[in-house]
């Protein structure tokens, strides 16, 4: 095997271990201290956490503005979005069935909704202005950290505090700040390697950035994710794993691609049309999950065809992209 492709490769791994062992402790020292201000797990899943498990993201798409690797950093998040959907709750869902809170299906989806229809409009120049180039430009950035900024007040305006037992209290504030300190440096490096490799991977392979950032970047920086959704189910805490799930796909789009683009302008490759549709439907298929068989309820059954959609729309994407 060429030797090129394996030191990108190796940049590549080593780049994701330190985002998701990154990403992990800062998780907890954030989840310990908010535990000890006594915040309702929902809120925790659709904001410490969610913004936690999307630091990776975040990190790597704040580096490949930088370098100047703008369609990696549209496909990280489209690629994410999808995952989180597809893979993330297809896989917490076979571990155990998910009920799901009226509010996820009342607010988050249709705001989930808005994001994606946000983003259409932004990437949809050449269809909607009839451009030669489409580009998410630094204005439409920052109309994306202003969407973030309302979706933080929206939250807080609904939040509702609870009591919490001591034997919850995992960590007190200067532990947990240490935490989140460390777990930020890990993001920083692993940010670095992880870019650096998944160029270098995509000139070796001759296909193109936006599908590293679709599927070897945003699974790599969706296992934060994938692990907290994963365990959360096991655990029987739906609210946790699917709010996870909710505000990290908000916060993709609204905070990752908005601090992005205000870097650098971001171009938009022909292909990532095809992939939004899929994160419509996607995001269609778990609305309607919810009032198919048990309502409120993302079953066995579902999960499965969630995980099923996600392993042919990757074979394929991959198959077209080497192959045409």
């Amino acid at each position: 095997m060429d030797k090129e492709f394996l030191i990108n490769l190796l940049k590549l791994t080593i780049g994701i271990v330190f985002l998701v062992k990154g990403a992990d402790i800062f998780i907890s020292g954030a989840l310990g201290i908010a535990k000890r201000i006594g915040i309702p797990d929902f809120v925790i899943g659709l904001t410490l956490i969610a913004f936690g498990t999307s630091l990776p993201e975040l990190m790597v798409n704040i580096k490949a503005s930088l370098e100047g690797a703008t369609e990696m950093t549209l496909g990280n998040v489209v690629g994410s979005n999808i995952a989180n959907i597809l893979l993330i709750l297809g896989i917490a869902g076979i571990i155990r069935p998910l009920s799901i809170h009226k509010t996820f299906v009342k607010k988050e989806i249709p705001l989930n909704f808005l994001s994606i229809l946000v983003l259409f409009a932004m990437i949809g120049d050449k269809f909607l202005d009839s451009t030669a180039k489409a580009l998410v430009s630094r204005s439409e950035g920052l109309v994306l950290i202003t969407t973030f900024i309302g979706y933080l007040y929206f939250l807080a305006a609904f939040m509702e505090k609870e009591e919490v037992n001591d034997e919850e209290l995992k960590m007190g504030y200067i532990k947990g700040s240490a935490y989140v300190l460390l777990g930020l440096a890990g993001l920083i490096l692993g940010s670095r390697w992880s870019v650096e490799g998944g160029i270098g991977m995509a000139l070796v392979l001759g296909v193109s950035q936006a599908l590293i950032g679709l599927f070897l970047i945003a699974v790599g920086t969706s296992l934060p994710e994938l692990i907290t959704s994963a365990v959360a189910a096991y655990r029987g805490n739906s609210d946790i794993a699917l709010g996870n799930v909710a505000g990290s796909n908000i916060f993709n789009i609204s905070l990752v691609l908005g601090t992005s683009s205000l870097i650098n302008p971001i171009v938009v490759p022909d292909r990532i049309l095809k992939d939004i549709i899929l994160l419509v439907i996607a995001t269609t298929i778990l609305l309607i999950s919810n009032y198919t068989g048990r309502k409120y309820t993302v079953s066995r059954l579902e999960a499965t065809i969630f995980l099923t959609v996600y392993i042919f729309y990757a074979l394929y994407s991959w198959y077209f992209e080497l192959n045409y």
